[in-house]
């Protein structure tokens, strides 16, 4: 046993979970968790400039590293700017350990600055309750330890997400005798086996299926089983589709590839879904833009489809669609077991030769060739299917490219192929504006050697942009095309195909009717990147081969269409945006009218 700190045992803890960098600002709330970083180098101080980006940053380090990092912050509104970014980890299923500063246990209710404490003493972690897959508040620091190792064997077992360890001050700096354990010794190891009589019946299923398809989630990416996901589609024949959090678990450039499904998905990804009689869904949960809001027949037709459900969490299974065989383990092990059955029990398919796999041909060249017409417009200034094509030409095949939301997210997941697993990193389920730019220092700690590319809109860029200091301060030369259209387009976008045209309202950035934009390069060379600005299309390359030769971090602000439809790119499936009575009323009036007119 040794005698520590609080903050002690918390570094210790972190250096022997092989954590590398604890990630935050500190703050009155947590001078003794900080006071304990100095004097080590086991594990490195990170600071950013907004506590928001910490838990980004982490999340994006974790998706290329398959590591956890810590964050830490002071109590009161350094804790609550984090909720962001825990929330958005929360339905992504990414593991961080949050650790927050406190009031001390007995002065807990008194008031102290930064406290909430009306409805319950010290009562901060109430917020993260829905949003954190478990929160703590050790009142010792004899119980500390014990917290510690609960903390890491939650977030990293099971459907994974972040944690929230809430610090009192004076437990951070009183001392006690410990002892802390291996993790090996308090927490499981190995995957989630499935049951072998529930494999066997999935693949009987499969091997009789004359139009069988495959749905990839983010589990296949968490589990690392992209090997098992191609043997058995090779296997069977079976197209796959992947989903937002999923893209890169199967070669876009594979002939199987059917690329994606839902309202931002592919036409040959919802034609194959809809129609499959057996459907494999593995590592999904079946959210609303994935499945078109579930609307029958538009992506899927469960039933009669017959769903094989394989997910690691069993809340999934069934939640959304009726499942034949519900299967719950690890995304790995269920594929893996399932090959294994298949090379067993059933001859491979030759499908090159099938009829099937000629439908599934025709279907993918139908698309490709959708997508090299809108790559193909000199529109000036640039569309964003002209700038996407211009930057995957661009970009190396294991390239990280790093997306938020709105059309620049929901455009290079539809548009742009990905080769492999990991280089297709966004803020999935939550959608999180702000998330980009921290989150690409993340993965280019992670991978120093590769290309990391934030592509951001302008909107989402200006939430945190202030981390550009951060990406200066570390000299990390990530580069960020940010595409510049004066606002939040993909919502005026979407309230004009929903309501009209004319009911577009505060998402744009005017003044006196007009486009208003900060000079974004402008303002990236003042935090000391490398920066221009473009529009035309033949200038975006020569710009992005400067800034990577600079290998310092840089920004090419390419100024994009904004007038709507070529400030997107049209819907294939379709989502459930609900429409004002008034305005359906008025439309179903005016439909009315043109009828009898005709």
């Amino acid at each position: 046993m040794v005698r520590l700190t609080g903050g002690q045992i918390v570094v210790e803890a972190l250096a022997q979970e092989g954590v590398p960098y604890i990630v935050g600002i500190p703050g009155h709330g947590t001078l003794g968790l900080s006071d304990a970083l100095i004097g080590q180098d086991r594990v490195k101080v990170l600071q950013v400039r907004h506590e928001q980006a910490a838990v980004h940053l982490a999340d994006g380090y974790y998706r290329v590293a398959g590591v956890p990092l810590a964050v830490y912050t002071s109590i009161g509104p350094g804790a609550m700017n984090t909720v962001i970014g825990v929330a958005s980890c929360y339905v992504d299923g990414i593991p961080v350990l949050v650790l927050t500063g406190n009031s001390h246990t007995h002065m807990a209710g008194r008031g102290v600055l930064q406290e909430i404490e009306r409805a319950h003493d010290a009562n901060s972690l109430a917020v993260f309750e829905p949003i954190a897959k478990r929160i703590w508040r050790p009142t010792s620091v004899e119980r500390l330890p014990r917290t510690l190792q609960r903390a890491f064997a939650e977030m990293l077992t099971g459907r994974r997400g972040p944690v929230v360890v809430d610090l009192p001050m004076d437990v951070q700096c009183d001392s006690a005798d410990v002892e802390l354990d291996a993790p090996s010794t308090y927490r499981p190891i190995g995957p989630v086996l499935p049951e072998p009589e529930l494999i066997a019946q999935a693949g009987r299923l499969l091997a009789g299926a004359e139009r069988p398809a495959i749905v990839a989630g983010g589990g296949v990416i968490a589990a690392e089983a992209w090997a098992e996901l191609k043997a058995l589609a090779e296997h069977t024949g079976a197209p796959v589709v992947t989903t937002m959090m999923g893209k890169g678990a199967f070669p876009e450039d594979h002939p199987l590839s059917a690329f994606h499904a839902g309202s931002k998905g592919t036409t040959c990804g919802n034609a194959l879904t809809r129609d499959a009689d057996v459907l494999l869904a593995v590592g999904t949960r079946f959210a609303d833009e994935t499945t078109s809001s579930y609307r029958q027949g538009v992506t899927y037709a469960i039933p009669p489809t017959r769903l094989i459900h394989i997910d690691l969490d069993p809340t999934e299974i069934g939640k959304n669609y009726p499942v034949e065989v519900g299967i719950v383990a690890d995304a790995r092990a269920g594929l893996g077991a399932l090959v294994e059955w298949l090379q067993a029990n059933d001859t491979p398919r030759p499908y090159a030769e099938s009829p099937y796999y000629a439908h599934v041909k025709r279907l993918r060249e139908e698309w490709l060739a959708q997508v090299r017409a809108l790559a193909a417009s000199d529109h000036v200034p640039v569309t964003i299917s002209r700038l996407i094509a211009e930057l995957r030409a661009f970009l190396d095949r294991d390239a990280i490219v790093l997306t938020s939301s709105g059309n620049v997210q929901a455009q290079w997941f539809q548009e742009a192929m990905v080769y492999e697993p990991k280089t297709h990193l966004t803020a999935g389920g939550f959608s999180t504006m702000g998330w980009t730019v921290p989150a690409a220092l993340g993965a280019k700690l992670a991978a120093p050697d590769r290309q990391v590319m934030g592509l951001v809109g302008d909107g989402d860029f200006l939430m945190t942009s202030q981390e550009l200091a951060t990406a200066v301060q570390y000299d990390l030369p990530v580069v960020y095309v940010v595409a510049n259209n004066a606002g939040w387009i993909a919502i005026r976008d979407l309230q004009a195909a929903a309501y009209g045209e004319e009911r577009a309202v505060g998402a744009e950035f005017l003044r006196g009717g007009k486009p208003i934009s900060p000079d974004l390069a402008a303002l990236s060379r003042a935090y000391g990147c490398r920066a221009e600005r473009v529009s035309a299309p033949d200038e975006v390359r020569p710009a992005l081969e400067r800034a990577f030769a600079a290998a310092k971090p840089a920004v090419v602000e390419v100024i994009v269409e904004r007038g709507y439809p070529l400030s997107g790119s049209p819907a294939v499936g379709w989502w459930d945006v609900p429409v004002p009575t008034y305005l359906a009323e008025r439309r179903a009036r005016y439909e009315r009218e043109r009828a009898e007119e005709r």
